[in-house]
């Protein structure tokens, strides 16, 4: 999953208003943003095998360090352990680490059964979404579309940066998708691991969005 991790991380503004977006994001991309590391420092595995799913060529043979369920259980504890020592608010660290967990929940929905659920277990889950392309961009779109309008019921803009930051945001983030869905495969996996680590990017931007726009509703932190 792609832009549905977004959408949650733009929904979260609405429960916690006084969270900045950049964090959010980071939390709910959080495994997305260590893989890419992971895969590089060769400490975790894709090989390409165009046609193993309809929507992704990728086949993800080891992830044991960011995808297992048992370490994103420890890795959301720990995210959200850190936010709390820094902004002492059990609402906000709450949710930090059921943005981290999250992630896993909707890669489980999409992905094929390669999820171990623990290092070097013999159990891997995936309800395998990618083999319907349809079914892969009604479910993730309707995410972040609710996402979106969450984020904007939660937040008004402070000045004209706020709203066309956001957008272009909002439109780069869907044009990444479509070139994915319908770009060809990439041509190594080193090439895979290095333009991942362009979705750091986003995490600057989201941050630099909020300072231009005011959050709404009462104080969590």
């Amino acid at each position: 999953m792609f832009i549905g991790h977004f959408g949650v991380a733009l929904a979260a503004k609405k429960a916690v208003p006084n969270a900045r977006l950049g964090t959010l994001l980071l939390a709910a991309q959080f495994l997305d943003l260590l893989w890419p590391i992971l895969l590089l420092l060769g400490l975790e595995k894709v090989e390409i095998a165009p046609g193993i799913t309809v929507v992704t060529p990728l086949d993800f043979t080891r992830y044991p360090i960011s995808h297992s369920l048992l370490t994103v259980a420890g890795w959301s504890i720990l995210f959200g352990l850190l936010y709390y020592m820094w902004h002492r608010t059990r609402k906000g660290s709450v949710m930090m680490g059921v943005l981290v967990l999250s992630h896993w929940a909707l890669d489980a929905i999409v992905h094929r059964p390669d999820l171990p659920l623990m290092p070097g277990g013999p159990t891997y889950v995936g309800l395998g979404l990618w083999n319907s392309l349809a079914g892969t961009v009604a479910v993730e779109g309707s995410i972040f579309l609710i996402g979106i309008a969450l984020y904007l019921n939660a937040t008004r803009t402070r000045d004209r940066v706020g709203s066309w930051a956001l957008w272009a945001f909002i439109i780069l983030l869907g044009i990444t998708y479509a070139a994915n869905l319908i770009g060809p495969p990439p041509p190594d996996t080193r090439m895979i691991g290095w333009a991942a680590l362009a979705m750091w990017l986003f995490i600057p931007w989201a941050y630099w969005i909020d300072r231009h726009r005011r959050a709404l509703g009462e104080s969590s932190r």
